[in-house]
C-alpha cells in the first residue's frame, strides 16, 4: 500500500464511518478499485478505526467526561443508566462477533456483489425513515437492545452501522439528537475491543504489514475527515435529510452489482 492509497482509504473510512453509507462497504469497494492486497487489510483497518474512535471522543469529550464523573458517584443516576444502556446495546454485536467471527471475516475479501446488495438494504432502511412519524420518546433499555440488534446486523459490509442504528432509533420514535449521539457513543467500546482482539490474534509471520508512512497518512486522513463527518452528521440528523443518503446508497449499490459481473 502506497501513501496515496492510504490517503484515499483513510478519507473514505473517516467520512463513511459517520455518514450513513457503510464504511466497511466503501472500504471494500475502495480496496477492490485500488487493488490493495487483502493481507494488508488488518493493520491498516485497525489504524483507521482507531482514528475514527479518537475523532468520536474529541466530538463528545464533554459528554464522556460527565458520564465518568457521575459513574464514580456510585449512584443509579442518569449517567449510570446511560452507560448501562451502552453495555446493553453491545450484547447482540458481542454474540455475533463471538459466534460468527470466521463467517463475517470471509465476507471481507472484496466481494463487491455482496456489498452492492447490502448497500441496497441500507438505502431501504434510510428511505423508510422519511415516512417515520416524528416522536420525542426517550431511549429506553428495550430500545437500546433493539438498536443493538441493528448494530449487529451492520457487521456485514455494505450495511451502514450509523444508518442502521439511527434509522432503528427513529422508527422506535426516539428523539433525533438522542439517537444520533447514542449511535456514535455505543460503537466506541465494540470497536476498541475488536481492534485489541485483532492485534492479539495478529500473526506477523503469516501476513505482510503496511509501512509506517501509509499508516500515519491513513490515520491522519481518517481522523480529520471523521471529525468533520461526525459534526456534519449531527446537523443532518436534526434536519432529517437521510433520504439523500438513501439515494446515494441506491446508486452505489447498483453500480457495484453491475461492475461485479
Amino acid at each position: 500500500m502506497n501513501w496515496l492509497e492510504a490517503l484515499i482509504l483513510g478519507l473514505v473510512q473517516g467520512l463513511t464511518e459517520f455518514l450513513p453509507v457503510s464504511s466497511s462497504g466503501h472500504l471494500e469497494l475502495g480496496k477492490h478499485i485500488l487493488g490493495v492486497e487483502y493481507s494488508e487489510n488488518l493493520t491498516f483497518t485497525v489504524v483507521v478505526h482507531g482514528a475514527t474512535v479518537l475523532s468520536t471522543i474529541i466530538v463528545f469529550w464533554k459528554t464522556i467526561i460527565d458520564l465518568f464523573k457521575d459513574l464514580f458517584k456510585f449512584k443509579w443516576n442518569e449517567s449510570t443508566q446511560y452507560i448501562f444502556k451502552i453495555f446493553v446495546s453491545m450484547i447482540p454485536v458481542v454474540i455475533v462477533g463471538l459466534l460468527f467471527k470466521e463467517e463475517i471475516e470471509s465476507l471481507f475479501t472484496g466481494n463487491i456483489l455482496f456489498v452492492g446488495f447490502m448497500l441496497l438494504i441500507t438505502a431501504a432502511l434510510l428511505a423508510f425513515t422519511y415516512y417515520a412519524k416524528e416522536r420525542q420518546k426517550d431511549i429506553s433499555f428495550k430500545n437500546v437492545f433493539i438498536i443493538g440488534i441493528a448494530q449487529a446486523l451492520a457487521v456485514l459490509p455494505g450495511i451502514s452501522r450509523s444508518g442502521a442504528t439511527i434509522a432503528t432509533g427513529l422508527y422506535l420514535g426516539n428523539k433525533k439528537e438522542d439517537v444520533a449521539k447514542f449511535s456514535f457513543l455505543m460503537v466506541l467500546l465494540p470497536i476498541i475491543a475488536a481492534n485489541i482482539k485483532d492485534l492479539m490474534d495478529f500473526d506477523l509471520s503469516s501476513q505482510s504489514t503496511v509501512s509506517i508512512t501509509p499508516l500515519i497518512i491513513g490515520f491522519v486522513a481518517a481522523f480529520i475527515s471523521g471529525l468533520l463527518a461526525c459534526k456534519w452528521m449531527l446537523k443532518i440528523i436534526k434536519r432529517g435529510k437521510l433520504i439523500y443518503f438513501a439515494l446515494y446508497c441506491l446508486i452505489v449499490g447498483i453500480v457495484a452489482i453491475i461492475f461485479s459481473f
